[in-house]
């Protein structure tokens, strides 16, 4: 590499550092919220300062805090965390707002008409873009009862992606990856209807991944802002938490 070409690439930091970062991760501990089929984390401490340094052992499944979704996640023999392209983890960012619908509606479900009326407002969706469903829910963290929202007879209500919109993204427009605020791709509402998570399978066979659990959307525009997925590089994984972060235009 040239002193020119690495001159150039210190510029591009400086003024990358000039723009505003929003941190999209929310801070994870035994005490929070996680999908109701995995044990809470466990951080242990192995060391102290007192013994000459301080080291901890954390354990806890891939799928836990705000994480990223590798393919082989829900699909057989497609990819590993490891296998995804640097480049693939940053992209540019579309946030879809419905959060007002999902706060007066908990199993809202976004539509192709959702995206539709996006669009006549700020254009068609890019391809490649990484697409964001903005709903709120990531406000209720870290209660677990209002994330979880179970209503008096034990059923859960929560929003999500629609298959049709979902398929309309991917086919018509070809986006790049979502993510999302909630435990699962797909609303409460219609994981009772179909009995199985149709949206987050949509999405992982498409070898590509998702984002879980996402916060601070609402400090985003709906277009213009790079979201960078940075990712531990676990061997075989399906999944592990994400340090997710977007540069504001």
């Amino acid at each position: 590499m040239s002193f020119q070409a690495t001159n150039e690439l210190l510029k591009v930091i400086e003024v990358l550092k000039e723009k505003e970062w929003v941190d999209l991760t929310h801070t994870f501990g035994p005490e929070s919220p996680h999908f109701s089929a995995f044990e809470s984390a466990e951080f242990k401490t192995l060391f102290t300062h007192d013994e000459g340094f301080f080291a901890q052992q954390f354990t806890f499944p891939g799928q836990y805090g705000t994480h990223l979704d590798a393919p082989i996640h829900f699909v057989r023999n497609k990819r590993y965390l490891e296998d995804l392209e640097l480049k693939e983890l940053v992209l540019p960012l579309v946030v879809i707002d419905r959060s007002k619908e999902a706060s007066m509606d908990n199993d809202y479900t976004l539509s192709v008409a959702d995206v539709l009326e996006f669009e006549s407002t700020y254009g068609q969706i890019e391809a490649g873009s990484f697409v964001a469903l903005r709903t709120d829910w990531s406000k209720r963290w870290p209660n677990h009862d209002l994330f979880n929202n179970k209503d008096e007879s034990g059923v859960a209500h929560a929003p999500g992606w629609g298959l049709d919109a979902l398929k309309f993204l991917f086919e018509e427009r070809n986006i790049k990856a979502v993510g999302h605020e909630t435990f699962d791709t797909d609303s409460a509402i219609d994981y009772r209807k179909n009995g199985a998570l149709l949206g987050e399978y949509y999405v992982l066979e498409q070898d590509t991944y998702q984002v879980e659990l996402l916060t601070n959307l609402d400090k985003l525009p709906a277009k213009g802002a790079v979201i960078f997925n940075i990712v531990p590089k676990a061997k075989e994984a399906s999944g592990f938490p994400v340090r997710s972060f977007a540069l504001l235009p």
